[in-house]
């Protein structure tokens, strides 16, 4: 059941694309995915592979995500409103997923946070509860959380970060890009994708990162604000499409 599920957010050449719309959880109606359907639909129309996405948004939206692969967050931590630095939450269940029809689950943990083994234990617990009902699990590992500097996410952090998700059974990883990116990538003996990152004004820069992080092993990218934030969502999904497949 796992590799069957797979198969819906991997294409035949091991890559994807997963376009992460799943930040109105934190955000509320942030500049880019104000009309959610509409936003969806563009990034449908580009080719992206799967959406990562909310209990909400996969309900509303069940017939426009059944195009694409569904990469559903089970997990959630304060909004823009609430008080930073938390340890987030498992908000919804194995179960919950199943009745959507999500083919993966999404969980994010901070290793060389303060918050560390919380997140590390939500993020087993999902794995463990996720395997045995034959559903893959994506570890979002983001060294020192959200809100750490630049000078916390070195090619160790991450390093460590990628493995340690691969030590607690994620089918893959989505990680930070750093420079040294195939040190990280040896190093993790599951598929990793690179995450998209805070939003960039020129999408070179974007795509700049994405053609280095293949080229260092990376099997695909999971994006949000530079896709849904971009001038054409629908084109700047073909452009990571066409790196991510080999047609550009």
């Amino acid at each position: 059941m796992v590799t069957r599920r797979l198969h819906r957010i991997f294409r035949a050449d091991g890559r994807t694309l997963i376009v992460a719309c799943d930040h109105g959880m934190i955000s509320g109606p942030d500049t880019g995915i104000e009309n959610l359907g509409d936003t969806l639909e563009k990034v449908i129309a580009g080719g992206a592979d799967a959406v990562m996405a909310s209990y909400g948004t996969a309900t509303r939206f069940a017939a426009q995500l059944a195009r694409v692969g569904l990469v559903l967050r089970i997990d959630g931590a304060a909004t823009v409103l609430g008080p930073k630095g938390g340890p987030g939450a498992q908000f919804y269940t194995v179960e919950d997923a199943l009745r959507l029809g999500a083919d993966a689950l999404c969980v994010t943990a901070f290793p060389g946070s303060p918050v560390e083994e919380a997140t590390l234990t939500v993020l087993a617990h999902v794995i463990r509860e996720a395997h045995a009902w034959g559903i893959p699990v994506m570890a979002e590992m983001v060294p020192g959380g959200f809100d750490s500097p630049p000078t916390a996410r070195t090619v160790h952090s991450v390093g460590v970060a990628a493995r340690v998700a691969a030590e607690l059974g994620a089918d893959w990883v989505k990680i930070p890009y750093v420079e040294g990116f195939a040190q990280v990538v040896a190093g993790c003996y599951v598929p990793v994708v690179v995450l998209g990152g805070p939003h960039q004004d020129a999408p070179e820069a974007t795509l700049t990162m994405l053609e280095a992080a293949l080229r260092a092993g990376a099997v695909g990218a999971t994006i949000g604000r530079n896709i849904w934030k971009a001038a054409d969502p629908t084109a700047m999904t073909q452009a990571l499409v066409a790196r991510i497949h080999g047609s550009a």
